[in-house]
């Protein structure tokens, strides 16, 4: 898969929060041993993430430099999502079960990505078993806000990710991506609906200027 632009990758990585990390460096260390306890963490995020047909809601983004992006998003398995951004940032992301399509819609272009070969096949699919598709790094339990940070196995791009789940209110909270660099990019969602089926239509695109990644030419 080509190198995307900073903002492409993060956003790519943004959506793949629910599931799996993109993978850090090939020489990183073996996986850790985990105890009893921080595997029932793993399993419990995960089965949270298996539960899940269809949510949607409203996030806010920081990015590494400091800057606040908001708006709603709604995912719909297997293989469908969107995430809309709300202006000025004029990005738009749809994945149609297929493609995933990142789109400047201020420039009426877009680059399109096979879903199968992106992270994002695991956290769209019907079923993630984080213990064989990830490698997890940590494991916390802080009075109900579990944390674990997880890498890909895949090793696509640089980086890993922090997924905060409330075990108080069964929701996922916060994600963060921290890319190859160590820059942090925060994502926090609010006023989530889960088992509400959102308008087929909403994962539909219109492409003017397609500009495919050399990974299906």
């Amino acid at each position: 898969m080509p190198r995307m632009t900073t903002f492409r990758t993060l956003v790519v990585a943004l959506i793949a929060s629910a599931a799996i990390a993109f993978t850090a460096s090939a020489n990183a260390a073996k996986t850790p041993k985990l105890s009893q306890s921080e595997r029932a963490v793993v399993q419990k995020i995960a089965n949270y993430i298996n539960s899940l047909t269809t949510l949607q809601g409203e996030f806010t983004q920081i990015s590494p430099k400091g800057k606040v992006s908001s708006g709603i998003f709604y995912i719909s398995k297997p293989g469908k999502l969107r995430f809309e951004y709300a202006p000025p940032n004029p990005f738009l992301i749809v994945s149609d079960g297929t493609w995933l399509t990142v789109q400047n819609r201020a420039r009426s272009k877009a680059d399109q990505y096979p879903l199968s070969k992106t992270p994002l096949r695991l956290m769209l699919s019907n079923n993630v078993d984080l213990f064989k598709q990830a490698i997890v790094r940590n494991v916390k339990d802080n009075d109900g806000i579990l944390t674990i940070a997880l890498e890909d196995r895949d090793q696509l791009v640089a980086g890993h990710l922090v997924l905060v789940f409330n075990d108080n209110t069964k929701s996922l909270q916060q994600w963060i991506v921290v890319d190859g660099q160590g820059r942090r990019t925060t994502v926090s969602l609010g006023r989530t609906v889960a088992g509400t089926k959102p308008d087929p239509k909403l994962f539909r695109v219109k492409v003017k200027d397609r500009s495919l990644s050399k990974v299906d030419r």
